[in-house]
């Protein structure tokens, strides 16, 4: 499968600059990441994606929504890939209120509140990692899967550190990175 950060969120470019947490739960992506989400589409593509599996904060939605005006794939929201739950950008948007940004995507399989109780441990962490790799163990197009995820649940389950609009192959073993 491919692992996709997504791309730059407004919480991300005031974090990067001054590596204080700027209180900014659930971001939009700016413009450069708006951008960023363009470029993934081709890239997308070069690797014959032929579905999206999503995290349903904002910022994933938004990356998957700009690489769907170029690449229409089917799309699953799947709260197992969502954040670390640490910062503020790590707390959600609930179901209606994503559901009423996103009509055409369904959400009503989401908990009021999906994204957890912060400070979420490492080993926390690693249990919806092991999760998740159990869930997609027999999905038999898994190579051509897509998810659009985040630093830290993509760090919890490679070992790799992805900067935004990055992708990684990933299918158990060692990674392999290409940036957007």
């Amino acid at each position: 499968m491919i692992l996709v950060r997504h791309a730059e969120s407004e919480w991300n470019h005031h974090f990067s600059r001054t590596r204080i947490d700027p209180g900014i739960e659930d971001p939009p992506l700016t413009e450069l990441g708006r951008s960023q989400a363009a470029g993934l589409a081709a890239q997308l593509a070069a690797h014959g994606v032929t579905r999206l599996i999503v995290s349903p904060y904002r910022r994933t939605l938004e990356t998957a929504r700009i690489v769907l005006e170029a690449l229409p794939l089917p799309i699953t929201i799947e709260p197992l890939v969502r954040e670390r739950c640490f910062f503020s950008c790590d707390i959600g948007s609930p179901p209606d209120t994503l559901a009423g940004l996103w009509p055409d995507l369904d959400f009503g399989a989401l908990e009021h509140q999906w994204w957890g109780a912060p400070p979420e441990s490492e080993a926390q962490l690693a249990v919806r990692c092991h999760k998740f790799m159990t869930k997609v163990a027999s999905l038999a197009d898994r190579p051509a899967v897509a998810v659009i995820s985040h630093w830290g649940f993509i760090r919890a389950l490679t070992g790799e550190e992805v900067t935004n609009a990055t992708l990684l192959r990933y299918d158990g073993g060692a990674p392999t990175t290409s940036g957007a």
